[in-house]
C-alpha cells in the first residue's frame, strides 16, 4: 500500500515545530548531532539548494559563533595580551546557537524540496484561514506570497550584471500573471492525524 505524502499543511506544521522545540532544547550534545542528521537529510535530498541557503547565511553562522565565543564571559581557551581571547563557555553558546540555525537551514531546505512552490502556498493559504474572522484577505496575501517568492527565486537565479533592471522587469508584469496563479488544494489524510497527534505531544512535552 502506497502511503500519500503528507499535507503541505502538515509539513509546514513540523517545520514550526522544530523551530519551537530547537529553541527550547539546551543540550550541548543533542543539538549538534540534531543539525548533523538533519543536514545530512537535506544535502542528500537537495544539496545544492541546502548549500545556497548556508552560503546566503554564511556572515549571520560566523558572526553569531564570534560573538558568543569573544563576548560571553568565562575561561579563555587561549591567552593573548592586550588582544580579546575566546571563552570555553562561549565556543560552546555558539556552537549550541549555530546548531538550532543550521537545524532551522536545514530543516527549510527540506520543506522547499518536498513541496512546490503552489503546494508551498497553498499550504500557507490554508493555515491563513482565521484571519477571514478579522477580515483580512489570506487570497490576496497567497497571491502576493507567491509572486514574492516566485519573483525573488527568477532574481537569485540570475547571474547577469544587470541584475536589478532584471527584478523591476519581473514585477513589471505582477498584474498580468495575478489571475492566473492556480493553487493545488488536497484534504487532510490519516497520515495527517497521526503526524499532527506527535506534534501536538512534542509541543506539550516542550512547554511542560
Amino acid at each position: 500500500m502506497r502511503i500519500a505524502m503528507p499535507h503541505p499543511v502538515t509539513q509546514i506544521t513540523i517545520w514550526i515545530c522544530l523551530a519551537i522545540v530547537v529553541q527550547a532544547l539546551q543540550s550541548e550534545l543533542l543539538l549538534p548531532m540534531l543539525a548533523a542528521t538533519l543536514g545530512f537529510v537535506a544535502f542528500k535530498a537537495h544539496p545544492s539548494r541546502l548549500l545556497a541557503l548556508l552560503r546566503r547565511t554564511r556572515w549571520i553562522l560566523v558572526s553569531l559563533l564570534v560573538i558568543y565565543a569573544f563576548f560571553t564571559p568565562g575561561i579563555a581557551l587561549w591567552s593573548i595580551p592586550y588582544v580579546p581571547n575566546p571563552t570555553q563557555e562561549g565556543m560552546l553558546d555558539g556552537l549550541v546557537q549555530l546548531s538550532r540555525l543550521v537545524c532551522m537551514l536545514a530543516g527549510l531546505s527540506i520543506l522547499l524540496t518536498m513541496l512546490s512552490l503552489e503546494q508551498l502556498v497553498s499550504g500557507l493559504y490554508a493555515l491563513l484561514y482565521p484571519l477571514r474572522y478579522v477580515g483580512v484577505s489570506r487570497e490576496r496575501i497567497a497571491v502576493r506570497l507567491a509572486l514574492t517568492l516566485r519573483y525573488a527565486e527568477k532574481a537569485m537565479q540570475d547571474t547577469a550584471k544587470d541584475w536589478r533592471s532584471g527584478i523591476e522587469h519581473a514585477l513589471e508584469f505582477e498584474n498580468q500573471h495575478e489571475a492566473a496563479l492556480e493553487f493545488p488544494m488536497q484534504m487532510l489524510t490519516w497520515v495527517d492525524a497521526i503526524l499532527l497527534m506527535v506534534i501536538s505531544a512534542i509541543l506539550i512535552g516542550v512547554w511542560r
